[in-house]
């Protein structure tokens, strides 16, 4: 039997195209790398020299397994809902103002107008922002929240908080990246990482 000309060619083809290895077309735009140059340097990875042991942490109220903190000097009551948020409140004067320097006069309420900031929260995507909680569902209640001593971090289901005596709270979203580190001084949008030889 005879195979027609063009089979031959089609069959060609393919062989020729398919031994270069797979290609996957994502959908996204590629920005070429000049010949020479190095791929730009990543965010390290943050450190686990100094994790604590989430179990410590953990509650079961009515919204879901939730994991509380208070900060060593118990100004700041602080959560970690998996896979949803970390974020901070004020202990002792919820719902007022968390008091930092720079925060906004006003945000978004959960009405649709405008209300004063009362917690820091960093979601699973998208940037730290203040926002207007209803009701105090960053502290444990009924609380305090277990101490996370200075330079230690809680990890937990996509999230990481520690305390740092020169900086103050910080958490991060392990999904996005984004996270936040605040003090009363004020609020820098990034999380700061346990130095591995702080004690």
């Amino acid at each position: 039997m005879r195979i027609p000309p063009a089979v031959v060619a089609a069959v060609a083809m393919l062989a020729v195209g398919c031994s270069g290895g797979a290609v996957t077309d994502t959908g996204e735009s590629h920005t070429p790398v000049p010949a020479g140059a190095a791929p730009p340097p990543s965010a390290p990875a943050p450190s686990n020299a100094h994790l604590a042991n989430a179990f410590d942490y953990v509650a079961y109220p009515p919204t879901g397994t939730t994991y509380y903190f208070t900060s060593p000097s118990g100004a700041w009551a602080c959560a970690i809902v998996p896979r949803v948020k970390a974020g901070c409140q004020s202990a002792t004067s919820f719902p007022a103002t968390m008091g930092i320097t720079g925060e906004p006069d006003s945000v978004p309420g959960a009405d649709g107008g405008a209300a004063p900031p009362n917690a820091l929260v960093v979601p699973r995507e998208g940037a730290a922002q203040f926002v207007a909680l209803q009701a105090p569902e960053l502290a444990l209640d009924p609380g305090p929240g277990k101490e996370l001593p200075f330079n230690r971090i809680l990890a937990v289901a996509g999230f990481r908080c520690n305390v740092q005596e020169a900086t103050g709270v910080s958490c991060l979203s392990e999904f996005s990246g984004n996270g936040f580190t605040f003090s009363t001084d004020g609020l820098v949008p990034r999380y700061t990482d346990v130095p591995v030889e702080a004690p």
